[in-house]
């Protein structure tokens, strides 16, 4: 697995505030090689283009949602090893199941707290170490 300067991770929520937010908590972790995108669609050209570690991805969002992406991504032979950790509102049951059964790597309800994002990367990059 790379190292946190090296690992590259695709921020993509539909919510210019929240994408800042989440680029200022990761620099503020030492993930600073990071790039993001407002949409699945923008987000799926990023990915076929450059390699990625990590996406970070909301699940309601214009153009291509967060869990068709997931499916897109869980689906490709060429993107089914990133990881990916939704990041979003939707914290029901139902939701986190569906998440799951495609292959999410993990699970963050917003509000998202720095420590909260930490333990995901971390435990990320020890399962893959």
């Amino acid at each position: 697995m790379a190292t946190k300067t090296q690992m590259k991770i695709l921020i993509v929520d539909d919510s210019a505030p929240n994408r800042s937010l989440m680029a200022k908590i990761l620099d503020g972790l030492g993930y600073t090689n990071h790039v993001d995108s407002p949409d699945g669609m923008d987000a799926l050209k990023k990915l076929n283009s450059d390699p990625f570690t990590l996406v970070l991805l909301d699940w309601n969002m214009p153009q291509m949602s967060g869990i068709d992406l997931l499916r897109t991504i869980k689906r490709s032979q060429t993107l089914r090893h990133v990881a990916v950790i939704m990041v979003t509102a939707n914290g029901e049951l139902e939701n986190v199941k569906a998440a799951i059964s495609l292959g999410v790597t993990d699970y963050i309800v917003k509000p998202v707290a720095a420590n909260a994002l930490k333990e995901k990367i971390d435990r990320l990059m020890l399962k893959f170490s």
